[in-house]
């Protein structure tokens, strides 16, 4: 009897034994035959072989194999528990997650069992993915009236949950209890306080540390503390740890590589992040992904889409995060072509259904100005994820289809998805191009309804919204009670000011951003030098366009040089004008000439215009309204020959007039009318309406001004 009892024993530890190998090896197949062998022979019985196979399976990621196996286990143990709900738990994932709870909770009510430190451990993995505060101090008491918080893995696990939970204060108060704390306790609050920037808590729980313990210093603490340091104000202690890394010997670990290499890529320095990852003996899809999003994040695209094509010829696979980095690369670049490549890469190896990856690629077909091929992946996915959706909606506004922004927006709300602070920005820089004054104001209510405040960047888009739908006094108001003011802040209200005819007070915002202390930009001095040209102040505008370079360093571009000739072209100070197109030096086209031309025909200055139009000519230009201007100068000079000359320059050239096109809304109906279009069910009223306003202007002594363009177009 002993003797059989002996075998029964050693077969059921061969079982366990052949289980664990299947575990550590993940091989799913010979453990589902083992698992066949072992029903068969009739030990499922034994408990702690069932729990060795809902380890395995869980192990393996095949959790409903494990949920079946656990159901099948007649005298469940804690061990049976712990095996479902870190299976679970450890997977990842919403879906997984709230399964983990709701097994905990099964577990409480129905099983009688106490709960250890491995099963806590398990809860609080699931709420800290869940990002479930509520659920983890429920968890969190439970432990307090069981045992308290002395298992270290308990303790470092509340500590987790806590911070990815956003609750770092009750982090730190759990952490300042525990009696005792190893390695991960220490690493775990390290990287709460980096997640939320908390930089200056970070560095003094390091340093604590150093003074408590400096053996415990490992690979997992430094890469932490590293990591909290990723801007570029703080690249002189990045480079202290890189020092304590070294001198722990710890460069060889892949992890601690691949933090520094991050860090010195945030932090703008990446002479020292290529150093670094050049120096890495051991490269894995982190380490290159690490210094292709450095290249990306710092402007030099091309850089880090040539890096991706070594990391694909040196045989390592891309991650996903990887593919976001490159997508993102070819969007600030505008290289659409490699942008195709890359959307042929992601779905040859598999990537297509990853929410974020195809985030990026939508983002990255719009700002390409592909909007067609961004909707085909917006609407492959119909997920509704607030990212995806305010990427569509910022396509469509970049590409100026403000229409279909907003349907988007109202979809977006039907569905009940939660707009973000861009997704309002965005809608409301929709609202601005269209002056929707009425739409716009509903946007403002949606951002006081949602609890969004008036901090940049919705702070801005409203006052610009304002300013643009000449609402100047509305603009004011938000400008004036945004808690913190950017530059895109100012520019707004001055533009609208400038814009609005009320040029002496953009100028007087313009001077009190300087004494704020706020950095004007160049959009700044357009608006500064825009509002100059509308009051006619020559001297003003030159003070403005010298004090650019002079005073902040910033190089004229073509739209200030613009500015300054529509300065002088409207004081009459043509010659002066015509002299700075010759003298500057950025690259302007046909823009500069545009000006000055339009500017000779009003002053009828025939000869310096027709030297205007000639450089126009030469330039090859496509706006049909200089054809026009100089067409009509060369008739006023009766020059015949060259009014045929340019006409058919026109016609060969293929340049044909854009119609014009206007809109009005009333009664949140909008009127949109465009030359020689008669669809407007109304026409014939507003043309006889017209027709009648006309007549009573002339009645009243008003002639209309004789227009050359219009003579040419009669001709």
């Amino acid at each position: 009897m002993r003797f059989a009892s002996a075998l029964e024993t050693m077969c059921q530890q061969s079982f366990f034994n052949q289980i664990l190998d299947c575990t550590r090896t993940k091989n799913i197949s010979l453990g589902k035959t083992l698992h066949a062998t072992i029903i068969k022979t009739g030990k499922l019985t034994c408990t702690y072989i069932a729990n060795s196979l809902v380890n395995f399976y869980s192990k393996c990621q095949h959790l409903s194999e494990a949920n079946i196996a656990f159901q099948d286990i007649q005298e469940k143990d804690i061990v049976s528990w712990n095996s479902i709900i870190n299976g679970y738990s450890q997977l990842g994932g919403s879906h997984n997650s709230i399964f983990a709870l709701k097994l905990f909770k099964q577990l409480r009510k129905q099983s009688g069992l106490v709960p250890n430190g491995h099963t806590f451990s398990g809860f609080f993995t699931a709420a800290s993915i869940l990002v479930d505060g509520f659920a983890g101090k429920q968890g969190h008491s439970i432990v307090i009236k069981i045992s308290g918080c002395d298992d270290v893995f308990v303790g470092s696990s509340l500590v987790n949950m806590y911070c990815k939970s956003g609750l770092v204060d009750d982090a730190r108060k759990v952490f300042d209890e525990m009696s005792e704390r190893n390695s991960t306790t220490w690493a775990t609050m390290i990287s709460g306080y980096a997640m939320f920037r908390l930089t200056d808590c970070a560095l003094e729980l390091f340093k604590m540390m150093m003074w408590e313990m400096e053996d415990g210093v490992n690979e997992f603490v430094l890469t932490s503390v590293i990591s909290a340091f990723t801007l570029k104000e703080f690249i002189d202690i990045g480079k202290q740890l890189h020092g304590l890394v070294i001198k722990f010997g710890l460069l060889s670990f892949v992890t601690v590589g691949n933090s520094i290499v991050t860090m010195y890529s945030k932090c703008g320095d990446l002479d020292y992040a290529v150093k670094s990852f050049e120096l890495a003996d051991d490269k894995n899809s982190i380490t290159w992904t690490a210094m292709i999003t450095g290249f990306a994040q710092s402007g030099d695209c091309f850089k880090a889409l040539s890096l991706f094509s070594k990391m694909h010829y040196a045989g390592m696979k891309a991650s996903e995060f990887t593919l976001v980095g490159v997508l993102n690369a070819c969007t600030d670049s505008k290289s659409l072509e490699k942008g195709k490549q890359v959307h042929g890469y992601l779905v040859k190896s598999g990537f297509e259904s990853q929410i974020f990856i195809m985030t990026a690629l939508v983002d990255m077909y719009a700002k390409c100005g592909f909007v067609d091929d961004a909707r085909k992946g917006f609407y492959y996915l119909q997920e509704p994820d607030i990212v995806l959706w305010t990427s569509m909606i910022g396509g469509y506004v970049q590409n100026g289809d403000n229409e279909s922004a907003m349907d988007l927006y109202c979809k977006m709300q039907e569905k009940g998805i939660m707009p973000n602070e861009l997704t309002m920005a965005s809608i409301l820089k929709a609202c601005s191009s269209l002056a929707a004054f009425e739409q716009g104001k509903q946007i403002h209510a949606h951002t006081i309804k949602f609890g969004f405040g008036l901090e940049p960047p919705i702070g801005s888009a409203l006052s610009t919204m304002y300013a643009k739908c000449g609402s100047l006094e509305d603009a004011n108001l938000v400008f004036r009670r945004m808690p913190a003011r950017d530059v895109i802040s100012w520019n707004s209200v001055i533009s609208g000011l400038s814009q609005n005819g009320r040029g002496e007070e953009a100028l007087e915002l313009f001077e009190e951003m300087q004494l704020e202390g706020t950095k004007p930009d160049h959009v700044t001095f357009v608006n500064a030098l825009t509002a100059c040209s509308h009051m006619g102040s020559v001297e003003r505008g030159w003070v403005y366009f010298r004090m650019m370079s002079s005073e902040y360093g910033i190089s004229p571009r073509v739209e200030h040089f613009a500015c300054m000739v529509d300065i002088l072209s409207r004081a009459g100070k043509l010659y002066e004008a015509k002299e700075l197109i010759e003298a500057a030096k950025c690259v302007h086209g046909s823009s500069l000439w545009r000006i000055l031309l339009s500017a000779c025909r009003n002053y009828s200055d025939y000869n310096l215009g027709a030297y205007a139009g000639e450089k126009l000519m030469e330039l090859c230009t496509e706006e049909s309204s200089a054809y026009v201007l100089l067409s009509s100068i060369y008739k006023a000079m009766g020059m015949w020959e060259d009014v045929e000359r340019v006409r058919r320059l026109m016609n060969v050239r293929g340049v044909g007039k854009e119609p014009g096109c206007s809109w009005i809304d009333l009664k949140n109906h909008v009127h949109v009318f465009v030359v020689g279009d008669q669809s407007h069910p109304q026409i014939k009223e507003i043309r006889a309406y017209v027709l009648s306003l006309s007549k009573l202007m002339k009645n009243k002594g008003h002639e209309p001004a004789f227009d050359l363009s219009l003579a040419v177009c009669e001709a």
